[in-house]
Parts: structure tokens; sequence; C-alpha cells
């Protein structure tokens, strides 16, 4: 293990020593912002506003709500320094200075997460006329991006909107001119991405064009409310959609969980009269009424948790900046002279609350008749780099139709972005599917193909095999982009811990389809099937081991390792996944940098042309050694394979051996997979599943056991019947079959393998000592406990995956000593084997994994969760 050790050390010391100069190049990729780039009044000291706002020599403080800033260029005129109007402002001029235009940073504004899931901070630039004259990407965090697709291409994308109203209709794609649309190149294998920004670019310059004045807003027509009688209780308002609920977790802002929401936020829409008179009461409702003027509209909200909607710096005169009223493009702030105190809720059933308020939206823009948004905004604090970013949480709120005259109008929403690249790419989804249904059919039916193949024609096999591995190579590596990534498992790891957003997923239709297939497949067949058969890079390195040899370097390639290395080398890609795995949990950005050990981006996403000198060298490397030797990077470096390879301990089919298997090393000499030990068992996580073995199950010309069989007939001139499903010819007179073992009842079976897998001891534990017992049974109760904890959002991710890593160690110790099998097939059967280290560890922890998000999703399913965050806090605990 020292040499391995070594081994290992040296080789992600060459990845970084090639690599760190390439990732040095990422240019805006979780480039550092400063902390005060969010909050401080002088935007223009940290970033480079002269970029995005040439001949401007002058920047004024943030300002407003979307906060920006007001570009100047000195003038020489000597009317405007000593005319009449001395140091009066006028039309955003000053003495000596003309307003040319208006510099904002988009996370100000909007909160559009990309592919990422996380905002592209865009500097923007507009003169006073609503015309984009710079935009500058400071910081992304796209994997996509990331050192792969060069930043000029990025840079080359945002310069498309130089000169483009922010007003005007511009989409990522071709132009319609008959619609009035205007369209912009996207960027290969970026399409997520630069539809994202695109959004971010046309909103935050909207937002701020309509707060100056140069976009009118949209006038709406008002809403008539019909005659309902009576009042409702709170229940009925929350069940009909008369008070919505906005709630935000301190875990969201990166802040500790405390057991309680950082704010717990109801609001509703008092002009409506049954919902008023609700809220209000009879006489509160009418009073208000009473208050407002024809066109005003009055929202009340009440509020709990640790933060506040109303802000801690707001002063008279001042700008509540923590919530705002959100319509299409419209946005709404409230000021002192908007606020009204709210006395009390008279609806039955209502919360306490330490916070209320009324506040009145003035502008003609807004019309109750159609939805609009509370937005609450917020920082979130980078936990890693105590670095704030702007955030913002919505809720949607539309009155019921019964309160409109005619009800709701109709109204068309715009698509969410991933379903727009699924409607643009309808017709490749629908050849995605069906190769993958393809692909999937043809090892269906690999029984039907090996007995057809033999050991010296492979025809019936192979044929299939390379039409895939081309398919995967030409459609869905270059054409499609859709290439799994270590990248992918990273981020739902992340995503189950944090925040599960199912719009992340779907933003890649390929990449999505592609994950749903293979995590199926897994359980079905192992890893073999994705990476032995339709992983685009793994086909490239096996087409070019076999292309090679056809071409006269077959002298020169080496099929096997010695066996001893084999076995030490294979450990490396575990080792490559836990570190990725590791680091992604300090830092995501570095562990997505790490992941360039994967050649995929460099190969396909990118082209090995278009990086730098390190990633071609890497690139070239494996190259050339796929040619020598059968798929290195797959059996010894691939972070993906590895993490494939966990759960296939939980596969449901295995390749069929017979009982010589052991003594007979036949399928063991040309296993390219190196899978098949000494006793003829099969390593699922190793073997790529090439099928060569299943070639020699059926041949009686290859298969030893079968060779004999088929000589000893011949001699004695017997008939030679059909192999049957079991690898031996079928007897010439049929043998009665050995009475079959009595099933257990379906309760004993429950209750065995509840005991088998919820249990790692066996009767054992009860002859260790008592203070061993003890432990072991304290222990138990105690990371149940946390897990309880976590759970319920008491205690950090962190914490709960230490725990979870500390017991899967734990449980992998006790269960080698007390229960050190494994079952051998599918999960329902009783099929076990003696488990060596290796296939422990893997049942460990996918084991604990799958039984950990079962009983989240049990509980939260049940209530228990909402249960459990009521409790007193738990701070003593840890």
């Amino acid at each position: 293990m020292n040499s391995l050790a070594r081994l290992a050390v040296r080789f992600a010391t060459l990845v970084v020593l090639c690599c760190a100069p390439g990732l040095a190049l990422a240019g805006s990729y979780e480039a550092p912002l400063p902390a005060e780039l969010s909050s401080d009044p002088d935007l223009c000291k940290y970033v480079p506003c002269k970029d995005v706002m040439p001949g401007a020599d002058s920047f004024s403080p943030r300002m407003g709500k979307p906060s920006y800033v007001e570009a100047y260029r000195t003038t020489s005129d000597e009317h405007e320094e000593n005319g009449a109007n001395g140091d009066k402002e006028h039309h955003g001029e000053k003495k000596g200075r003309k307003l040319v235009g208006y510099v904002f940073l988009s996370t100000d504004v909007v909160d559009i997460p990309a592919y990422s899931g996380k905002p592209v901070v865009t500097l923007i630039g507009m003169d006073t006329k609503g015309i984009i004259t710079g935009v500058r990407v400071l910081r992304h965090s796209e994997p996509i991006l990331l050192v792969g697709i060069p930043e000029s291409e990025l840079t080359k994308f945002v310069k498309q909107y130089l000169g483009k109203f922010v007003g005007a209709k511009i989409e990522v794609g071709s132009a319609r001119p008959g619609e009035g649309m205007i369209g912009v190149d996207a960027i290969s294998g970026a399409t997520v991405t630069v539809i994202a920004e695109n959004q971010v670019i046309l909103r935050s310059g909207l937002e701020v064009a309509k707060q100056v004045g140069i976009v009118k807003p949209t006038i709406r027509p008002q809403a008539k409310f019909t005659d309902v009688a009576g009042t409702l209780d709170w229940q009925a308002l929350l069940k009909e959609g008369g008070v919505q609920e906005l709630k935000v977790r301190p875990e969201e802002l990166g802040l500790e969980p405390n057991g309680q929401p950082y704010i717990d936020i109801y609001f509703g829409y008092l002009n409506e009269p049954t919902i008023g008179r609700s809220v209000l009461g009879e006489h509160g409702y009418a009073a208000l009424m009473s208050k407002l003027k024809p066109g005003e509209h009055a929202i009340f909200l009440i509020a709990n948790g640790t933060g506040s909607f109303k802000g801690s710096g707001f002063v008279r005169g001042g700008i509540y900046d923590r919530v705002q009223v959100s319509q299409d493009m419209d946005a709404f702030t409230f000021r002192d002279l908007d606020y009204l105190n709210l006395y009390g809720i008279e609806a039955a059933g209502a919360p306490a609350y330490k916070e209320s308020a009324i506040f009145i939206i003035h502008s003609p823009a807004f019309s109750a008749a159609y939805p609009w948004r509370l937005i609450y905004l917020a920082n979130k604090v980078d936990r890693q780099t105590g670095a704030k970013t702007f955030v913002n949480f919505d809720r949607e709120y539309w009155l019921p139709a019964r309160y409109l005259v005619g009800g709701r109008p109709e109204i068309v929403k715009p698509e969410p972005t991933w379903v727009k690249v699924w409607k643009t790419r309808k017709l490749e989804v629908v050849l995605f599917l069906l190769w993958l249904a393809a692909a999937g059919t043809v090892y269906a039916l690999r029984d039907k193909l090996v007995r057809r193949s033999t050991h010296k024609d492979k025809r019936w096999k192979d044929i299939p095999k390379y039409l895939l591995w081309i398919s995967s190579i030409g459609f869905v590596g270059f054409h499609l982009l859709a290439v799994p990534s270590i990248t992918q498992v990273l981020t739902w790891f992340h995503a189950i811990l944090f925040e599960w957003r199912w719009e992340l997923f779907l933003s890649d239709p390929f990449v999505f389809l592609f994950w749903i297939f293979i995590i199926v497949t897994v359980f079905f067949w192992g890893r073999g099937m994705f990476c032995g058969w339709m992983c685009p890079y793994g086909s490239l390195a096996e087409l070019a081991y076999h292309v090679a040899r056809k071409i006269g370097l077959k002298r020169y390639q080496r099929h096997l390792l010695p066996q001893r290395w084999h076995d030490r080398l294979k450990w490396i890609k575990y080792g490559v996944f836990t570190v990725l795995l590791a680091v992604s949990f300090y830092s995501m950005g570095m562990a997505e940098k790490l992941a360039e050990v994967e050649p995929f981006k460099t190969t396909f996403l990118v082209g090995v042309w278009n990086r730098s000198w390190p990633f071609v060298t890497f690139w070239a490397f494996l190259f050339v050694a796929s040619i020598f030797f059968e798929r290195p990077f797959c059996k010894y470096l691939c972070p993906l394979g590895a993490a494939l390879a966990v759960p296939s301990t939980f596969r449901w089919w295995g390749l069929k051996r017979k009982k010589e298997c052991g003594p007979c090393a036949a399928c063991q000499v040309g296993c390219g997979s190196q899978a098949i030990d000494d006793s003829g068992r099969i390593d699922q996580r190793e073997c790529l599943l090439c099928l060569d073995c299943q070639v020699l199950y059926y041949d009686p010309h290859a298969c030893p056991p079968l060779v004999q069989e088929r000589k000893r007939r011949t001699k004695a001139g017997e008939p030679l019947t059909p192999i049957g499903a079991n690898g031996y010819y079928i007897p010439i007179k049929p043998v009665a079959a050995a009475p079959a073992a009595a099933a257990p009842s379906l309760p004993a079976f429950v209750g065995q393998e509840l005991f088998d897998h919820l249990f790692p001891w066996s009767r054992k534990v009860f002859q260790q000592p008592i203070l061993l017992q003890a432990t072991t049974f304290a222990l138990t109760a105690l990371v149940t406990w946390v897990w309880i904890l976590g759970a319920a959002g008491r205690i950090g991710p962190g914490i709960v995956l230490g725990w979870w890593v500390g017991w899967s160690v734990y449980e992998l110790l006790v269960r080698m000593r007390c229960k050190p099998y494994v079952k051998d097939g599918p999960w329902w059967g009783r099929n076990l084997r003696p488990a060596s280290w290796a296939d422990m560890a893997a049942y460990v922890s996918f084991k604990n994994l799958l039984i950990a998000a079962a009983l989240f999703l049990i509980m939260k399913g049940a209530g228990i969760l909402d249960l459990l965050q009521g409790l007193p806090s738990f701070q003593w605990f840890f």
C-alpha cells in the first residue's frame, strides 16, 4: 500500500503541475470579487465602469432601487459651465458635466441562475436612450466555461448586445424579423448559460431603464371585483390563495440552521372586499379604503423569524429595501410614505407575528387582475469565502378567480429556460431517446447475441457494439455534447444536501436523459453498460486500441498489465473520486477544476486544439496510452467510473458463471477489464461487460468444460444436444431436478432483510464485553439522533456528512467481523457469498445513502420534519 500511495501522490502532483498553467487562464470563472462590491456606494471603485461606458470620466455613487450609477463626461461648453442655470441640475446634467448613461451590476437587479445554479455576475453600461454601450462578465461558475470554451467566446457573445435597445425582443438563436425578434448567436455547448445571460442583460437593463424613465411602465386593465358576501378564517384564506406564504430558511442564506426560519412572511391583497374584511375586519377595511386614492393598492405583510422585512437600516425618508412587488418586468418599491400600521389580524386562526405592515402601491401600472410576486431581497454569505452575494426569494400571488368579474384574464407566461432548450431540440431529443432505447434493447438481447457468436467469430456481439461506439463518439459526443461527467455527480451530492432544483438538471435534456438511463442500467447490469458500450470517451479509447491493432501496431500493444499491478492501480480512480468529493465541500469551483482529470471536456466540449498546452499534453498522453493499452483511463483514473462502480454492487443481473470457472482460467486470460479473479468470480465494479466471457460460456469449441463434454459424446457416439441456459449440454436423458428449497414466508423474508441491512451486528455482539456492547448501542442511538437533527435542519450538512462517513467506517469494521458476506445476484434473492473489504465498503456506503434518503422522504411526507423544526433548539448537542 505504501508504494501505491507514493504512486498516487506522484500522479496527483503530475496532474496539478500539468494543469496549473491552464487553470490559471480561467478568466472570470469563480473570479474573486471583493465583499464590498454588493454594499459599497462607490460601485466603480471595484469594477471597471469605464470599460462598459466609453467616454465617461466620472461616476456617481449608487442610487435608486434597484441600484445603478450615473455616468458623466466632463464638458468644456461655456454655456453649460456659466449659463443661467448655474449649479442647478437639469435633465441629468450638472455644471461642467454631462450625463451620458448608466452603469449597473446585474446582481444588484436580478438573480437569475445559470447552468451551475449560480448567477453570472455581469457589469452593464447603457446610454440615456437605453442603448447598451458595454457588457463585461466579472464572474461565473459555469463548468462548461471552465477553461474550456475560451474566454474570448464568452466576450464575443456579450459583445453582440452592443448598440441594441434594452427593451428590444432579443433571443438566442435565429432572428424572426416578422415578429420583431432579434437573434444572437449562441456559444456551442453552452446553450443554457447564454440563454440565462440573455435574460440577465435584458432584464437588468429594462429594470433600470424603467426606473430612470427611458421605458414607460406597462398599463394593465384594473381589476373589477365580484360581490362575494361573508368573511373567511385564516385557513380558508390560505387554502384558496387569498393569503400566500413566503418562507426563507437560514441555510438558504449561508447561515447555520437554528430550527427557525430566517423569515416567514404571510401576505395578501387588501383592496378585494372579502379578503380585506376577513383580514382587517369590517371597520378596519372601511377605514383603509377611505384612505386610499383611486388607483392605489394595499397589501399586508406579517412575519416571524430571525430576519426582518423592514430592514435594519431603514431611516425616515428612505426605502424599505428588503421587499418589493414585481409584476412582469415592472418592479414596485416602498418608501416610508407608503407604509401604514397594521394593528391586528381579525381572521380566526391567524398566527402570531413579530412585525407587520400595510404597504401602498401608487403606480397605475399595477393591476390586481394579473399575477404579481412578492420579492424578499437578502444577502447570501458564502461559507467558504465570507463574500456576500445578492439573492432574492419570491412567491406568486393571484387573486382567486371567484373574486374577479369574468374570472382571471388569459395571460401567456414566459417559458422557463429549460423548456425553451427542450423545444428547440425536439428532433435531437427524439433521436437520442431512440439511441438509448436501441442500446438497452441490444444489451437486453445479449444472450441471443453471444449464443450466435463464437470465440473465433464474434460478429454478432461486436457489430452492435461497434455501431454503438461510433454513434456515441459522433452523434452523442461531438454533436450533442452529451457527455456525463463526475462534476454532475458532485452537483447531485450538493443538491441533495443543500437545495434540490429540478431546473438545474433539466436544463441540458441530453445529459438529463442520459443520467436517467445510466441510473436505471447501473442497478440492472452494473456500470459496464455505460462504461463499456456507451461512454463517448471510453468508446473513442476502445476504437483507437482496435484500429491500432488493424494497422499493424498489434505487436507493440500490451493487452493486460500484470495482475499484481492492475490490482494496485485500479484503486487510484476511487481515490480520485474521494478527493474530488471531499474538495467539493470545501470549494465546488476547485473541485470542478480538479475534475479536469477527465479528458471528456477537452475531447468533445472544447476541442483539443482549443486548449492550452497542459491540457493538450495530458490528453495526448492518455490517447497514446489508449493505443497501446486497453482503456487505461477507464480502468485506473476515471472518477466517474468509480462513482458508478459503488452502486454496481446492487446490480440485479450479473454475468453467468459455471462451477468450473474457478480452476479454469480461459475467461480470466482473455478478460480485457481484468475483472475475473482466480476463483472465477467477476468483480462487477470493474467489469466493462465486453461479453467475451459469455461467448466462451456457450462455445463448445472454446469453453473447456463444454469441449470435454463434446469430445466425450463424440467419442461415445452420443448426440450433441443444445446448450442450456446453465452453460452445459442438456442431458440426453432428463435428470429429475432436485427438490427446490421451500421459499421462506413473506414476513420471514422481510424480517431477514431488515435484520441484514439495518443491523450490522450478529449474535456475536452479545458475546462481547458489556462495555463494548454499551458503546455499540450508544453509538447507534447517537448516529440516529444526529441524522434526525440534520434532517430537521438543526445541524449543518457537513456535520451530518461527517457522521455518515464515521458510521459507515464503523459499520464496515463490524460487518467484516459479524456478517462478512454480501449478496451475489438480484437483491431479492438470498445467494450470499464471502465479502472482500471492497465489496463491503461499496455495500455499506451506498446502502446507508439509500436508507438516509428514504427516511428523509418518509419523514418529510409524513410531516415529521415540520414537527421537529418546531421543537426547542439543540445547540447544546453540538
